[in-house]
């Protein structure tokens, strides 16, 4: 993910970024189904889920280097101690699991209907939930921030 301190306008600006890019991602597997590219779907699924919930744990303060890293602090931090529902969890992973199986596995031919599509609406949810408390940790850090200025 990233290397290396970061300040908190850099954090700022990184969370905004992966923000955008987890709905333009998203907006890019709602095209794919449109057009019945169904691995594209599921892979586009997925990283939108990765980058608003890597902006979620950038927010916080979080850093995970890999996929699994992202997947495993997301349930460490957000899961396990109850500040989000289970569900968003195993969303994220189901869209990792449907990710894998369409970009790598050569024997399973992934489905529309009964693989990608129950997915779509649950990866809006869990990136809309994880959006909001992103941008209401970066809230309350600019808050903090205005009222400790750097000299």
């Amino acid at each position: 993910m990233i290397k290396g301190q970061l300040t908190d306008t850099d954090r700022t600006e990184i969370v905004k970024y992966r923000l955008e890019k987890a709905y333009r991602t998203y907006n890019e597997a709602i095209g794919s189904i449109e057009n019945s590219y169904v691995e594209t779907a599921a892979n586009r699924l997925y990283y939108a889920a990765y980058y608003a919930v890597s902006a979620l744990l950038i927010s916080y303060k979080y850093e995970a280097s890999t996929h699994n890293g992202v997947i495993q602090m997301f349930g460490k931090v957000f899961l396990r101690n109850n500040i989000i529902d289970k569900k968003y969890g195993k969303t994220f992973n189901q869209l990792f699991s449907l990710r894998l199986t369409g970009d790598y596995e050569d024997r399973h031919i992934l489905d529309l209907e009964t693989e990608v599509l129950p997915l779509v609406e649950p990866a809006k949810e869990l990136i809309d939930l994880v959006s909001e408390m992103a941008k209401k940790q970066l809230k309350e850090l600019t808050a903090f921030i205005m009222r400790f200025p750097m000299v």
